[in-house]
């Protein structure tokens, strides 16, 4: 089942998510509950239909979380387990945030985050940044996806093994379109009406429904757990 939720709500829950894994877990319970926040953008993207992206994330955290729990620590020797605890150790305490974002920047068009920001009363330059970040990366994506295609209709593959020519024929051509891209979106928001002395009025109508306001409520009680658990209850 498809679950469509305001921005404001995705907003709010990249908010969260980032909150709590800047806050260190040092108990159990406080890991219990970093993990099920986790576990809900995880299951939004299972509703998406993002069924290999879910997948993914869900082996990338879960992996990394029981080699850091039952076989690395913080005393282990070698380069090797060295490696491992650090690299482990990121991927447990930024995957969420990463994950939520994800979602976010998937799920949401680039018209309902403005009208969302709007709403928010968020000021018109960070509206326009982040609205040129979200449509930055899928874009660029597309673009070395085309780059590559056409290096295949070259005959052009890895430039023979030569790792000089590969950065020359692929990641040359694509910083040139990183920064055409870049002015391209920024032009484009403002063609949008963004930044302008006329409030700017929108064709999207935002609502919180039900659902959103089950999240909203469950991570706000579960912010509220964790601060308390944290902070006040030692």
């Amino acid at each position: 089942m498809k679950i469509k939720l305001d921005p404001r709500t995705k907003i709010y829950m990249i908010f969260v998510v980032s909150a709590i894994v800047m806050m260190s877990a040092t108990t159990p319970f406080l890991w219990g509950l970093r993990i099920l926040t986790t576990m809900v953008p995880i299951a939004l993207l299972i509703a998406e239909k993002r069924y290999a992206s879910a997948l993914r994330f869900f082996a990338l955290y879960i992996s990394a979380l029981i080699l850091t729990f039952y076989f690395l620590s913080s005393e282990s020797t070698g380069l090797l387990r060295a490696l491992l605890t650090g690299y482990c150790g990121i991927i447990a305490q930024f995957l969420p945030a990463f994950i939520t974002a994800w979602y976010v920047i998937h799920s949401t068009k680039i018209d309902e985050f403005m009208a969302a920001m709007q709403k928010m009363h968020v000021p018109d330059g960070i509206t326009i940044s982040l609205a040129v970040v979200m449509r930055f990366f899928p874009t660029i994506k597309e673009e070395y996806g085309s780059i590559r295609d056409a290096m295949k209709m070259r005959g052009i593959s890895l430039a023979g093994g030569n790792a000089a020519k590969m950065v020359e024929y692929r990641m040359i051509p694509l910083l040139f379109s990183c920064v055409n891209i870049g002015d391209e979106l920024s032009a484009a928001a403002i063609t949008r009406g963004l930044g302008g002395e006329v409030k700017r009025t929108s064709v999207v109508e935002l609502k919180l429904h039900v659902f959103d306001w089950i999240l909203i409520l469950l991570f706000s009680i579960a912010t509220v757990i964790f601060v308390l658990n944290k902070y006040i209850l030692l």
